[in-house]
């Protein structure tokens, strides 16, 4: 966090990246003294209303980050700023995107939780973009422009208005990663789901929560003493935060990881809880291992949608076969269950040196609407591009056995006609004649 006062002082001059948090109610013009080497810039949590017109004099600027401000429209000018790739007004108001409020070079862009009921055609122009956000706003449908953004490969459209998924959606050759419950296409699926959930109660009375082990976008995990009876057993406990993500809703997360079932690589869920004192939902599963860890970070700023694996990382052809059976065999089980995953990246996976594999982080799951074999497939094949980038990454980490055969496997679920990707049962088969 930088000061405003350090910034009229000069102190900040050279600078690459501002954020200022402060409550400011105008943008402040001493920002433009940075303009020959700004290029983050993080104003994000004030109050001011509006950006300056000649914002494009900060001509090196590619990150914006705006949320929280009170906007009632996206800036227009925001178009007009030369190398601007990534753009964050989240929780801001905004009901209105103008069709000049696209910068041509947009690569990322989110917009959760607004009240945005419509995007404008413009959007068919940004051909770069990767990453959009939308979930939690009032979207009845989206522009068939967007069909031209061939480039996208990640979309959250959760908790919107949405009586459909568009005809040209499955059909975007990159597209991976899809987070879409919560709208009134899917409600009643949705509904069955949670109502399911709902016969595996565990008693919060019965519950003594210990330390945090970690939290993510939609709740915190804590280790927890479960007794019931004479007995006592040691469990994990997710206290959901209960409010919109980034990936979608809670309940759609807690109904997801209920409808999974059981499987040697998913995280067992043992219930879902019940009677906490503030009404929170949460789920109470098994606890892991601490010698699990994740198999890489998140997508940086710098690359967008790709994983951030720590240097160095090595896997066997033992590991790197391991991961790919485990998490191939999962999927597949969800998608015959109706749930497409929406987030397969490998920071949602935990392994063990001994070649076990979890996945994780139900954010961003959805469930198929049910009788639409055909819709099924399209999800199953788009999920099965993150399948690919997931094989890619592997096949770059353990020598060329196994690695060019993943390599090879990887280039087929890549494929940028979805139709000629093989089905994870294909994957799967695939995978088991390999030797490692």
């Amino acid at each position: 966090m930088h000061s405003l006062d350090d910034l009229r002082a000069g102190r900040l001059a050279g600078a690459r990246h501002l954020k200022l948090a402060a409550g400011l109610r105008e943008f402040p013009r001493e920002i433009f003294d940075l303009a020959d080497t700004l290029e983050v810039l993080d104003l994000a949590g004030n109050a001011f209303t509006r950006l300056p017109d000649d914002l494009p004099r900060l001509g090196r600027l590619r990150i914006l980050f705006c949320s929280g401000c009170p906007f009632e429209a996206l800036p227009e000018v925001l178009g007009a700023c030369p190398s601007l790739e990534m753009i964050g007004f989240r929780g801001c108001g905004i009901r209105t995107v103008p069709e000049a409020s696209l910068p041509p070079r947009l690569r990322w862009l989110i917009l959760t939780e607004n009240r945005i009921e419509a995007l404008p055609a413009s959007i068919g122009r940004c051909t770069r973009l990767q990453k959009l956000a939308l979930a939690g706003n009032q979207l009845a449908g989206l522009p068939p422009e967007m069909a031209a953004c061939t480039g996208l490969e990640l979309l959250r459209i959760a908790a919107n208005r949405l009586t459909a998924l568009p005809d040209w959606l499955p059909a975007l050759p990159r597209l991976a990663w899809l987070a879409y419950a919560g709208n009134p296409f899917c409600a009643a699926v949705d509904a069955a789901w949670q109502a399911e959930g709902r016969s595996h109660p565990f008693a919060w009375s019965a519950l003594a929560l210990g330390e945090m082990l970690g939290q993510g976008a939609s709740g915190v995990i804590h280790r927890a003493v479960w007794r019931q009876g004479g007995a006592a057993r040691e469990v994990a406990v997710k206290l959901f935060k209960g409010a919109v993500t980034s990936d979608g809703l809670p309940e759609d997360e807690l109904a997801a990881c209920l409808g999974a079932g059981a499987h040697p690589s998913l995280i067992p869920v043992l219930g879902q809880l019940a009677g906490h004192p503030e009404g929170r939902d949460g789920l109470v599963m098994e606890l892991i291992e601490p010698a699990f860890r994740s198999l890489a970070g998140p997508p940086s700023l710098d690359s967008c949608t790709r994983d951030v694996y720590p240097a160095g990382t090595a896997l066997s052809p033992a590991q790197a076969l391991g991961i790919a059976r485990g998490i191939a065999s999962a999927v597949g089980q969800l998608h015959e269950r109706g749930i497409n995953h929406g987030d397969l990246y490998a920071h949602n996976i935990l392994y063990h040196q001994d070649g076990r594999v979890l996945l994780g982080d139900f954010g961003a799951a959805s469930f198929v609407p049910p009788g639409d074999a055909g819709l099924a497939a399209a999800l199953e094949r788009i999920e099965l591009r993150a399948f690919g980038c997931l094989l890619e990454e592997l096949a770059a980490h353990c020598p060329p056995e196994p690695g060019l055969a993943l390599g090879a496997l990887a280039g087929q679920c890549l494929a940028a006609d979805p139709a000629m990707r093989p089905s994870f049962a294909e994957v799967g088969a695939v995978l088991a004649g390999l030797a490692g």
